[in-house]
C-alpha cells in the first residue's frame, strides 16, 4: 500500500491532540508511520499538543525560506506543517498530521493520497472542553461554537470519528483507521 497523508481535522477542543497522542503511543513501534509535529507561534507549555514553538519572526523566516508544506493563521496564531512530511512520504512512510479544515482542499490537491479524518464532538461536550481548557473567555467560546465552516457539509470526503465519550474508544478507532488506511501492520 502506498504511503498516505492522514489529515486529522476538527473543531478546536474536539480532542484531536488527545486522540493523536493515544494513537502515537499505540503505534510507536510502527516503522512505516510517523506523527508530524506542527510548528506554532504558541508557547510550548500552553497545553494541548506536543508542538514546536516558534516566535512570529521565526515562523515568518521559515515560511519565507519555503520550509512549510502547508501553513495558515487561526485564532491569533500561525501554524505550519514542515516540508519534512514530503521526504517521509517519498520514502513510503505514512504521515499523520493535525491539519486545518480551511486548508483541506489545498492539502488534498498537494497530496492525492490524503485521507481526511474528521473528529466530531457534540456542541455540549465541546463547550465543556473549551471551558476546562481555559484559553478563551465565555464570549470567545460561544463564537467558536457558532462557527460552522463549509467543510462541515454532509458531502465531505474522508472518515469520521466521534469523540464524545471515553478517549480510549475514539483513540482506538483512530488507531484502527490508521492501521487500515495507512498501510501499517494490521496485527499489534
Amino acid at each position: 500500500m502506498k504511503a498516505r497523508l492522514i489529515y486529522v481535522v476538527g473543531a478546536s477542543g474536539s480532542g484531536k491532540d488527545s486522540l493523536m497522542a493515544h494513537a502515537r503511543g499505540q503505534l510507536a513501534n510502527e516503522t512505516r508511520l510517523v506523527f508530524a509535529h506542527r510548528y506554532i507561534t504558541r508557547a510550548a507549555d500552553a497545553g494541548g499538543e506536543n508542538h514546536v514553538a516558534l516566535t512570529a519572526d521565526e515562523f515568518r523566516s521559515r515560511r519565507q525560506a519555503g520550509l512549510f508544506a502547508l501553513h495558515w493563521q487561526s485564532h491569533g496564531h500561525a501554524y505550519g506543517i514542515g516540508i519534512e512530511v514530503n521526504q517521509w512520504l517519498a520514502k513510503g512512510i505514512t504521515v499523520v498530521v493535525n491539519g486545518s479544515r480551511e486548508r483541506l482542499l489545498e492539502a488534498a490537491i498537494l497530496y492525492p493520497e490524503l485521507l481526511p479524518v474528521w473528529v466530531e464532538v457534540s456542541p455540549e461536550v465541546l463547550r465543556k472542553r473549551l471551558q476546562a481548557r481555559g484559553r478563551e473567555n465565555a464570549q470567545e467560546i460561544e463564537a467558536r461554537l457558532a462557527r460552522q465552516p463549509a467543510s462541515q457539509s454532509p458531502s465531505r470526503i474522508g472518515k469520521v470519528i466521534r469523540n464524545d465519550g471515553e478517549l480510549r474508544v475514539a483513540g482506538d478507532a483512530l488507531v484502527e483507521l490508521i492501521r487500515h488506511h495507512g498501510g501499517v501492520a494490521l496485527c499489534a
